[in-house]
């Protein structure tokens, strides 16, 4: 990778709707040049997806939580089994799986006071191999469209 790739993948983290023709401009390539090196991000699986930002009160998201999770048991396969319930949630946007006192800490987006409360106890704490829930709603939220980039240049 090279100064050329890392300013297009800067240029896509902050806008992914640009035109080829746009981030040709931006970093100085010809169009063929700078489609080529997009699909060669692409291809080595650097560039894994374009998604679009939703405004989460526009579809109804009224209340953002993150649940740190402790489990009774820790074996691979429970774990595992946990992994993928918790990811064909809808309400689940996030699952990390921890070190230290908690094991699990999924971020939640729901509805309202209710819909969490429901999904913490028939979701979470009716599992036989959850030990402790603790739930923290979410005020604010801030995240940085750009990841850090730490790999040596070329």
């Amino acid at each position: 990778m090279d100064r050329t790739d890392i300013q297009i993948i800067k240029a896509l983290q902050n806008n992914a709707r640009l035109s080829n023709k746009e981030l040709a401009g931006i970093v100085g390539l010809a169009p063929s040049s700078c489609l080529a090196r997009v699909r060669n991000l692409i291809d080595q699986g650097v560039l894994k997806n374009f998604l679009a930002e939703i405004d989460p009160d526009a579809v109804g998201v009224g209340i953002q939580a993150m649940i740190a999770i402790t489990l009774n048991i820790h074996s691979g396969h429970i774990f595992y089994q946990l992994t993928a319930y918790f990811q064909s949630q809808p309400e689940v946007r996030a699952f990390y799986h921890l070190s230290g006192v908690n094991d699990v800490l999924i971020h939640v987006m729901v509805r309202d006071t209710h819909h969490l409360r429901d999904f913490v106890m028939d979701k979470i704490t009716s599992r036989d191999e959850v030990a402790r829930c603790d739930t923290s709603i979410i005020y604010d939220d801030y995240r940085s469209s750009e990841m850090p980039i730490y790999c040596s240049i070329e």
